[in-house]
């Protein structure tokens, strides 16, 4: 292979003479032989496939990297026709190209615009380019062709051009600009976007296309893209040459050399402005949906009334997740005689389901303790309620409370409840004892109840478990954090609004990320009657005037002698009704506050007297008909041994 012509004389291809002689000139054998050999060194060395060929178009000389293009031995190639290294379809052609040439007898330079192609030995066909160069010889006209694999070329141009017709076809604004901001690139689909033809904008400063008070943020741009960055998605304003402004988005990155060397930078922004109005009209629904929902939810929890005496701070917020309402809700209910009833509730689950379902409960629980039962009896009905319901797995959280400011008590029933706090007492704030029950929904619960003596002003925590449950938490120690929020403020005497802020705040320090609703409750336990009394009596006839005179006595002693003659009438109805239709022993009971004078009397009857209308004949039936016309306010509530009849008469 280093041997051009191998064992074959240079003279026998009639050839090696024709390019060693200068105009027809003669020279000695040996400085043939020498410019032989130089000749051979310099074909070789060609970085080109170099084929020569005669004015017939047979080849004389080829290189070995001729071999190495095509596939050929160079015996394969050496007197055979050049059509030989040309595609089949192109070989009539070269041939009327070849004569062409050896009457023209030009040099043709490497790339002079001719799409090419060579034939490799095994069929495959490739493009090159081909230089070409007339030598004069004593035996005629020789060609040297150059001819250079142009493969990766031609490949690399296709992907240009195919990357050009994909970027000027983008359906996104595509631009490039130089690291000073200068615009060097403008795509149809910018024009279409900005207004501004290509020859309008190339050479300007991209600055042009963003409104006047945020100009300063391209020379931020343009400053990370210098250090390199990309900067993905960004969602900003641009103005177009009109004027208008676009909701667009903007990815930046930076254009580097060869040498890695950041050398300008390209952006595709695409107009965003149609998703952006999709998304302000779908956040105006949803807010409007939401409105409603939050509407629904206020309406199904109600207003629960202020009760004079009881101080207390509610917060509810709904859900940040889906339409926003859920299943929380609390209840205050005056029961009469200085009683009030404090319930909270939560339905298990969110959404429309869970607030039905908690409207339905709340209006029977309000029902149900408006009738004075104690609290066991209310959650042993409501979960008869939840089983009516027929909701598959719903379950539901209760706890009813009621506070008796006369005994000092709080008596309450749990069902599956978080635990309520007691603050404020000046022993540190510590849970409310009440026993163990499973939520409302389980069935077959034998509900059970505690009471707890509590001092006035003392204040109850009770919240829903959207306060303290929260991702990756312990409940335990969610409580053991309220608690110390609470032990923190309840140092003296705080107001219960600002209490309930603290909390919030404390908890739940990202008001508009919370799962569940939450529901919050702080009651501050009224203070205890200026005075009470109480007597037993039997259950005879003549308990009645005695009864008179437990009145009468203290009455004079509080110095309330001008509600005496009602409160004598109305304690004479319902002594004798207890004397006649129910067991002793009968107790009365009296308190007084500020503005109130209550009397209570309770017997071991479990039935409940009813106000009637009686006949004109009748000389019975008229008591509680008086009792309903004279007093401020008056109830019946069953208790353990029987039941309780009251009123309340304005001082």
């Amino acid at each position: 292979m280093g041997d051009i012509l191998e064992t074959q004389p240079l003279s026998s291809v009639g050839a090696a003479e024709g390019l060693l002689c200068q105009c027809g000139t003669r020279r000695g054998s040996a400085t043939v032989a020498a410019e032989e050999e130089r000749f051979r060194g310099l074909l070789e060395a060609a970085p080109d496939a170099m084929v020569i060929v005669d004015d017939t178009g047979t080849i004389r000389l080829v290189n070995a990297q001729t071999e190495a293009l095509f596939g050929f031995q160079r015996e394969e190639l050496l007197g055979r026709p050049v059509e030989l290294l040309i595609p089949h379809r192109f070989r009539a052609h070269h041939t009327r190209h070849r004569n062409g040439y050896a009457s023209n007898r030009q040099v043709r330079p490497m790339g002079a615009g001719l799409d090419l192609h060579g034939l490799r030995k095994d069929g495959t066909e490739f493009p090159v380019e081909i230089s070409l160069s007339p030598l004069e010889t004593a035996d005629g006209l020789l060609v040297s062709a150059a001819v250079r694999d142009v493969s990766d070329r031609k490949a690399a141009e296709r992907r240009i051009n195919e990357l050009a017709a994909l970027v000027e076809s983008s359906q996104d604004a595509i631009l490039a600009k130089t690291l000073d901001g200068y615009i060097t690139y403008w795509n149809a689909a910018a024009q279409s976007l900005y207004g501004y033809t290509a020859e309008e904008v190339i050479g300007r400063h991209v600055s042009v296309l963003a409104p006047e008070e945020m100009r300063d943020d391209i020379s931020v741009l343009l400053e990370r893209l210098r250090q390199g960055e990309k900067v993905e998605h960004f969602e900003t304003l641009r103005v177009t040459n009109t004027g208008q402004l676009l909701d667009v988005d903007v990815t930046l990155w930076p254009t580097r050399d060869t040498d890695g060397t950041v050398v300008g930078a390209c952006a595709i922004v695409r107009d965003i402005s149609d998703r952006k109005r999709a998304e302000a009209e779908l956040t105006a629904l949803y807010e409007q949906q939401r409105h409603i929902a939050l509407t629904l939810q206020r309406s199904l929890m109600g207003t629960p009334p202020a009760i004079p005496g009881l101080a207390t701070a509610a917060r509810y917020r709904p859900a940040t997740q889906g339409a926003g309402v859920g299943g929380d809700w609390f209840d205050l209910i005056p029961l009469g005689a200085g009683r009030v009833g404090v319930l909270i509730g939560d339905v298990m689950g969110r959404g429309l389901e869970a607030a039905a379902v908690m409207g339905q409960l709340r209006s029977a629980a309000h029902a149900l303790a408006k009738t004075g039962m104690q609290p066991r009896q209310l959650m042993q009905a409501l979960d008869t309620c939840v089983a009516d319901l027929d909701v598959p797995d719903q379950l539901v959280t209760c706890c009813y409370l009621i506070i008796a400011p006369d005994a000092g008590t709080v008596t309450v029933c749990s069902a599956g409840h978080l635990p309520i706090l007691v603050a404020g007492t000046g022993e540190g704030v510590h849970c409310l004892s009440a026993p163990v029950n499973a939520p409302l929904g389980v069935g077959g619960v034998l509900y059970q109840q505690s009471s707890t003596e509590i001092r006035p002003g003392a204040t109850l925590v009770l919240y829903t478990d959207g306060l303290i449950e929260t991702p990756g938490s312990d409940i335990e120690n969610r409580i053991s954090e309220l608690t110390t929020v609470l032990d923190e403020f309840f140092t003296g005497n705080p107001c219960l609004e600002t209490a309930a802020e603290h909390v919030l705040a404390s908890l739940l320090p990202d008001a508009e990320s919370h799962n569940d609703d939450v529901t919050l409750l702080l009651a501050q336990l009224p203070a205890a009657p200026l005075a009470t009394l109480a007597t037993e009596l039997p259950a005879v006839p003549g308990s009645v005037p005695e009864g008179r005179a437990f009145l009468t006595k203290a009455l004079a002693a509080w110095s309330c002698a001008d509600t005496a003659d009602d409160a004598l009438l109305l304690l004479s109805e319902t002594l004798t009704n207890a004397v006649q239709h129910a067991e002793g022993p009968i107790a009365v009971h009296l308190s007084r506050t500020a503005t109130d004078l209550t009397v209570e009397v309770s017997d071991r009857s479990p039935h409940l007297p009813q106000p009637r209308i009686a006949t004109e004949v009748e000389e019975s039936g008229r008591g509680l008909i008086l009792v309903r016309a004279l007093a401020e306010s008056w109830g019946v509530r069953p208790t353990d041994e029987g039941k309780t009849t009251w009123f309340t008469l304005k001082l």
